[in-house]
């Protein structure tokens, strides 16, 4: 049963991707909400992987409260790399597993919040237990979670097109089938898990891309909550020089790095400083073609490390190819009052409401305009912050503000 309005619940927060060497932003995410929960009074335990060492990544993590190590992966490969397949089942199989780890300790809960990559999870939660889950990517209908494919957003809502999508694919007639099995039936075991219990997206574009591949939905149990960041835990912003840009994040295909760098080739940088922060795929292929004194490359940084930089740029670049569900990083621009450049897709656009003056999010329709707006806004004195702007403090996205629809769910 729901908890009693304004009590103090006790939480068990789930994720998969806890702990790791490198938590990324699920896991922060995570972490951040099960810390403010434990300052507000309420208890929260975490439950993520057994067969990865807490202890050694402990201080990675950050989590304030007690770990459970719930379940592993072993025997759950099913090997869809030789086999070239979505392997029906497999996705459901591990959802199971995660569940019945949920279920051994799910009566000592208010409520359990899962936070993961098997949106199907619910599916196996009874009824009668207050199970929540936040979508925080597009996995919801993509088994590869994001919609990207070959450079561009993948918009097909064919299954048998998800084949080519498949580990080591190589699709001919059978494997075509296979996956396409696979995927209709990864679809219905989430809708019905969607049915039966309550599910949190991030963006509403993030809700609304799911209805439109899998119609039909119950959507009774959908809300959005967007992202959040703790505003109290950012350092203080310092104005910053007008050429000075800033990217943070993961340096892949998807993340638009490279598309950026191709276009900023073409035209007159001199006069912008262009500081990349972060580490992946690409990396080593960006900094080889172009690396320079204006063009740095600083690698993988600790969390804090890379908000103190965000704090001294002067505008922040997200350049994603792939329709970011609800940028953390544009929110930690927005509120640190820096000017922020992204590409107008997905759940990008709804977060103008939380400038903090008009047009302190600029969006663009494609990889050219948005080279050049940061060429042409290189040069000049930096843009003065309006003195009506909304106050830090007032920040719409911080998480004192967003959890409070949280738990409203919770408590529903």
């Amino acid at each position: 049963m729901p908890p009693a309005p304004q009590a103090l619940l006790k939480i068990l927060m789930v994720s998969e991707d806890i702990p790791a060497p490198i938590v990324g932003g699920l896991g922060k995410h995570v972490v951040r909400l099960s810390n403010y929960f434990i300052q507000q009074g309420h208890i929260v335990d975490l439950m993520g992987c057994a067969d990865i060492d807490y202890i050694a990544h402990r201080e990675e993590v950050g989590f304030d409260g007690q770990f459970i190590a719930g379940f592993d992966f072993k025997g759950a490969n099913w090997k869809e790399g030789k086999s070239r397949v979505f392997i029906p089942g497999k996705r459901s199989y591990i959802a199971h597993r995660i569940a019945r780890a949920i279920l051994r300790i799910a009566d000592q809960y208010d409520v359990i919040h899962y936070h993961g990559h098997y949106p199907m999870t619910g599916r196996y939660i009874p009824a009668q237990i207050n199970f929540v889950q936040t979508r925080h990517d597009q996995g919801s209908d993509c088994p590869i979670h994001i919609r990207f494919k070959q450079g561009a957003v993948c918009a097909t809502s064919e299954a048998r097109a998800c084949a080519g999508c498949a580990p080591n694919a190589q699709p001919g007639w059978l494997r075509e089938q296979v996956s396409a099995f696979a995927v209709r039936q990864y679809r219905q075991h989430t809708a019905q898990a969607f049915a039966r219990h309550k599910t949190i997206f991030v963006s509403d574009f993030l809700r609304q891309a799911f209805l439109r591949h899998v119609p039909h939905t119950d959507t009774r149990n959908l809300h959005v909550v967007h992202n959040f960041i703790n505003t109290h835990a950012l350092p203080a912003p310092q104005a910053g020089e007008p050429g000075h840009v800033l990217f943070v994040g993961r340096i892949d295909e998807a993340k638009g790095v490279m598309a950026l760098l191709d276009e900023l080739a073409k035209l007159d940088t001199r006069a912008m400083q262009f500081d990349l922060i972060g580490d992946g795929p690409h990396r080593a292929a960006c900094e080889a073609r172009y690396a320079a004194p204006h063009v740095r490359f600083h690698g993988w940084q600790l969390q804090a490390e890379a908000l103190a930089a965000t704090a001294r740029a002067r505008r922040i670049v997200v350049p994603s190819i792939w329709e970011e569900p609800c940028g953390t990083t544009i929110l930690e621009g927005l509120a640190l009052g820096k000017l922020v450049y992204a590409l107008a897709r997905g759940g990008t656009p709804e977060l103008k409401q939380y400038e903090r003056w008009p047009g302190q999010l600029h969006l663009f329709e494609d990889m050219t305009a948005l080279a050049r707006a940061l060429v042409n806004d290189s040069s000049g004195e930096p843009v003065p912050v309006p003195a009506a702007c909304v106050p830090m403090d007032k920040f719409g996205a911080d998480i004192r503000v967003q959890t409070q629809d949280v738990l409203r769910i919770y408590r529903a």
